[in-house]
């Protein structure tokens, strides 16, 4: 009994680490918005890395439906930052 409450725990942290990793991602990227700078960009790229690794690893976990909501999060945020990228690239032209 104790491996399936371990397997439980391990599977919620999973999903906490990446509602957390996407939370951090918001507010990365709300900076990046607010002051675009190459390293507030680059801090934003580098912020969505570890939240789409974090999302895949709770992907895993047994609780779906937290999981759909980190991956509805994570794609927000991509879009944002990809709006972002692209008004960059426009102000470099």
């Amino acid at each position: 009994m104790t491996t399936r409450y371990d397997s439980s725990l391990q599977s919620q942290n999973s999903v906490s680490q990446a509602q957390n990793a996407v939370e951090k991602l918001h507010n990365a990227v709300s900076s990046a918005l607010s002051h675009p700078t190459g390293q507030m960009i680059e801090q934003a790229h580098n912020r969505l890395a570890h939240t789409e690794q974090a999302v895949r690893q709770a992907g895993l976990a047994e609780n779906r439906q937290a999981v759909e909501l980190a991956e509805e999060m994570l794609a927000e945020e991509k879009s944002r930052l990809a709006s972002l990228t692209s008004e960059e690239g426009k102000s470099n032209s």
